[in-house]
């Protein structure tokens, strides 16, 4: 890949294509629920979010409509969040995005295509599908996340046991009693208040992946804030030392989603502008040596032509129940990603360990 380094590949990618046009279409149940904004309400227990959306909105705002996004008839809660622009692009490394708007057209596509070809050796699965002819185009506003990135260890591969109530059992890694003493460096304990909540951070040369046990039922903002909370007050061993164990499920999701409630509203104090198409999806891996994120995100801008509606004994942070899993990069304090994890059914593991 041109220009890339060892370092994480993360690409927001969000597309519904049916029949040659995008359909907005609603998260079904027993799926894991895509959110756009960092403190969005929720209505599955399973859920994750990615900045990507996020940074297409803030384009939106900040470059076209210039102000806050209001719309016609009434803005919707999840709008007037993501109008807060609650994560930036000044919170990412430079070498882990591309964002991009414009007028629509050709023009625009090969700009997009060439951009994300030259930063990371990656074609987009997602602008083809675009009617670029559509005469009630407006703009466009593309996004692409690419992390793909080593733990500084190489954590055990461990046995296959179930996770929670789960009637499959799944694969885990991690370090137990007959794990080298060198794997415990590659982990930082972040608080350990009792068997059923506590937290640790996967460590890599530039992100972490922090896992976060709690049956807290919160949005990823209270729960992070939480987090941070309790790790501050930890005044335990903030070292992982013989004794402790470590126990993560390896999971891989593909999700993609739209956002029907953002689309077909007149935005207000625009030239009759209107959200076609807000469209997210996520291709997340997680096994021992590290984690792939790839995705896109994109919104199609049409304008209107007709009316549109303390440790005593050994530790075990073991995952093996509800679960959250922050990732950030190092030198900042709002993560990129977040993601529920209740029914490990939803999460199958495909990949191979690296």
């Amino acid at each position: 890949m041109k220009n890339m380094k060892k370092v994480i590949i993360t690409a927001l990618l969000t597309i519904i294509f049916i029949g040659g046009s995008f359909v907005c279409a609603k998260t079904k149940n027993n799926s894991v629920e895509m959110l756009p904004a960092f403190s969005s309400e929720f209505k599955q227990q399973d859920r994750l979010w990615v900045a990507t959306f996020q940074l297409a909105w803030n384009e939106f705002m900040n470059n076209i409509v210039k102000g806050y996004i209001m719309f016609n008839g009434g803005t919707p809660q999840n709008v007037k969040i993501l109008n807060r622009q609650e994560f930036k692009k000044n919170m990412l490394s430079d070498d882990s995005y591309y964002t991009a708007y414009g007028r629509t057209s050709l023009a625009l596509k090969k700009q997009i295509e060439d951009a994300i070809w030259n930063k990371f050796g990656e074609k987009s699965e997602l602008l083809d599908n675009i009617n670029w002819n559509d005469p009630t185009n407006a703009y466009l506003i593309y996004s692409m996340l690419l992390k793909d990135f080593k733990f500084t260890t190489r954590f055990d591969i461990l046995g296959v046991e179930k996770f929670a109530r789960s009637k499959q059992k799944v694969q885990y890694f991690g370090i137990d009693k007959n794990s080298s003493q060198n794997l415990y460096d590659g982990v930082n304990v972040l608080f350990y208040n009792n068997r059923f909540d506590y937290a640790v951070s996967l460590k890599s040369d530039k992100d972490e992946v922090i896992l976060y046990r709690t049956n807290l039922n919160f949005n990823f903002e209270d729960l992070y804030n939480d987090l941070k909370i309790k790790s501050q007050k930890y005044k335990g061993s903030k070292k992982f030392v013989a004794g402790d164990k470590l126990k993560v499920p390896f999971i891989s999701l593909k999700a993609k989603t739209s956002y029907p409630e953002l689309c077909n509203k007149e935005i207000l104090h625009t030239n009759k502008l209107y959200i076609s198409q807000a469209l997210q999806t996520a291709d997340f891996n997680l096994n021992n040596t590290g984690v792939k994120l790839k995705s896109e995100a994109i919104m199609d801008i049409k304008v209107m032509s007709m009316p549109l509606t303390v440790k005593q004994k050994g530790r075990n942070f073991f995952f093996n129940n509800t679960f959250v899993i922050f990732m950030k990069e190092k030198n900042q304090s709002q993560p990129y990603f977040a993601m529920r994890v209740r029914d490990i059914d939803l999460y199958k593991y495909t990949g191979e360990a690296r």
